[in-house]
């Protein structure tokens, strides 16, 4: 079964949620299953993904199967976003300075006489 990218696994809105599902720790297949209006097959299907993306790993327990987080490929997506949360910040400084400035001028022209 080849590697999915993990940039392609996170594209989509239900394996990103799959994976906030996660955090708190493992979770029967049915489980997560049961937090979307989706059939369990297609559940099952956006799982997989996350598994062949080394995002998830799977575990039997008798007739259930259980996924655990595997966080470590995210790092390289947080390297990645790195240099655009600089960039988002440097330019959010920059609106808040604009609207410092605005209120300023604003609060001057109300205590004029």
């Amino acid at each position: 079964m080849p590697p999915v990218d993990v940039y392609s696994a996170l594209a989509n809105p239900v394996r990103r949620k799959l994976l906030e599902g996660l955090i708190g720790g493992a979770r029967a297949a049915g489980d997560l299953a049961g937090e979307f209006s989706l059939s369990r097959p297609a559940v099952s299907e956006h799982l997989s993904v996350l598994r062949k993306a080394g995002l998830v790993r799977e575990e039997p327990r008798g007739r259930h199967r259980y996924y655990h987080l595997q966080p470590e490929p995210l790092a390289e997506v947080g390297a990645w976003l790195h240099p655009f949360e600089r960039y988002w910040r440097a330019r959010m400084g920059a609106l808040s300075d604009v609207l410092d400035d605005i209120s300023t001028t604003r609060d001057s022209k109300d205590d004029s006489p």
